[in-house]
């Protein structure tokens, strides 16, 4: 991949031109959330781009469908299909590398550069999609043993149907919300002592506010109800990624799951990053999966080894004094199921995706729960050791006024594709009247 001639692109950013995320600003001069992509330390404003006279000759994907870039979402681009996200994102690329064919349209064009491109700090970031339906998967094995194992034992930490299908639940969409955004801490009932022989709940605040290290994928072109897409086929029905917060409340979750699994403990946020990486940015990134020894239904047969992605996570937690501390990193090849093979389980039965669905993989962590975690439940093994932070903080969930941070990347310096943060700050729980 090229350099590029756009000024102050730091070899570490994850927004390098081998990457070219897309989402969704407002800007002083027009406060209608519009496309954009970021480059550096920079956005370009897709919507002002498209008023240059050469604009269909440098994207002819998008004759007739220059509107798409105005639009407040994401879903009207990404409902073109994947050879129009790659065409788009190649012209871009080659608008903004230093050997430009088209130096004249923007590198060159004082007026319009400083139209369209803006500083990232300068402009508002939105939601990129409009979000109809969220699934969260369970397809994080590490996590899924060690949450297991915590709460069954060893032997039994994994139910009999995890290594045969992607387990998942249907969440709530209504609160996913973008990074920066506040999350409170929910209302709920808890039980104050679950060893008691009588269970009596209080309602409250919830005291183990928790984190999932999660990647999210949004899909691009839906299915007809009724019919199932194929694993071998569900690459093209993927638009991108975004890294995904599960926000948790886990004394909430204890006592709601049975039977039917989280409610109120994961209903209350989830925050995503502003940026969506495409699916082709992040193919050059793939590698193996987790081995899966048992032998797998015909319909989620992939044949390919390498389904995953080797993206570089990392987990901050910043305290209301200020002090920030990394207490986790990991891959996100820890994942036993890909996004394929959830598509694929998930529209089996004819289920129709849509348009800007957003399936999450579940938390991710690695193999070694010191330091790899994906879930404070994990770093803090179920709330009876302490987390420790910098200048002797320590913690074992959230309190308020904590802030999390999650950031994601792959590739060399120069070329890396990654991002940004996703974060989000705990503020104290509404009094219950």
């Amino acid at each position: 991949m090229s350099s590029t001639w756009v000024p102050s692109v730091s070899p570490d950013t994850p927004f390098s031109i081998a990457n070219i995320p897309f989402g969704i600003i407002s800007t002083q001069s027009d406060p209608a959330p519009h496309a954009a992509v970021a480059i550096g330390s920079h956005v370009l404003d897709l919507k002002v781009l498209a008023t240059h006279e050469k604009f269909t000759e440098l994207f002819p994907v998008l004759v007739g469908k220059e509107h798409v870039l105005s639009k407040p979402t994401l879903n009207a681009f990404a409902a073109l299909g994947r050879s129009v996200h790659r065409d788009v994102r190649s012209s871009i690329q080659q608008l903004l590398s230093a050997e430009t064919t088209h130096p004249e349209v923007l590198r060159d064009n004082d007026e319009l550069r400083q139209k369209a491109l803006l500083l990232r700090r300068s402009v508002k970031v939105h939601l990129p999609m409009r979000i109809g339906d969220y699934t969260d998967f369970y397809a994080g094995y590490h996590h899924a043993y060690a949450v297991g194992a915590m709460f069954r034992g060893p032997e039994h930490a994994l139910q009999p149907n995890y290594t045969h299908l992607p387990v998942g639940y249907h969440g709530r969409a209504s609160s996913i919300v973008v990074s920066g955004t506040p999350i409170r801490r929910p209302n709920g009932q808890i039980l104050l002592d679950p060893t008691a022989d009588v269970k009596q709940p209080i309602t409250g605040p919830s005291r183990r506010v928790d984190i999932e290290l999660e990647l999210g994928c949004i899909i691009a072109t839906p299915n007809r109800m009724g019919e199932p897409i194929k694993v071998t086929e569900a690459e093209d029905h993927i638009f991108g990624y975004v890294l995904l917060n599960d926000w948790s409340a886990r004394d909430i979750q204890t006592w709601e799951y049975i039977p039917l699994g989280p409610f109120n403990s994961k209903n209350f946020a989830t925050t995503i990053s502003p940026w969506v990486v495409l699916a082709d940015a992040i193919e050059p990134f793939r590698t193996k999966a987790i081995e899966n020894k048992t032998a797998v239904q015909d319909y989620l047969k992939d044949g390919r080894e390498d389904s995953v992605f080797d993206i570089e996570l990392e987990i901050d937690i910043r305290t209301p004094e200020g002090d920030t501390t990394t207490i986790s990193q990991t891959s996100s090849k820890n994942l036993m199921w890909s996004f394929p093979q959830m598509i694929a389980h998930h529209t089996l039965g004819g289920c129709p995706m849509n348009t800007g669905d957003l399936l999450g993989s579940g938390t991710i962590s690695g193999p070694d729960p010191r330091r790899e975690s994906g879930s404070l439940l994990e770093l803090s093994k179920g709330g009876k050791e302490d987390i420790m932070l910098y200048g002797m903080d320590v913690r074992l969930f959230l309190k308020d006024g904590d802030a999390i941070a999650f950031r994601g990347s792959c590739g060399k310096p120069g070329a890396r594709v990654g991002f940004g943060d996703c974060v989000g700050r705990i503020e104290s729980a509404l009094p219950l009247r």
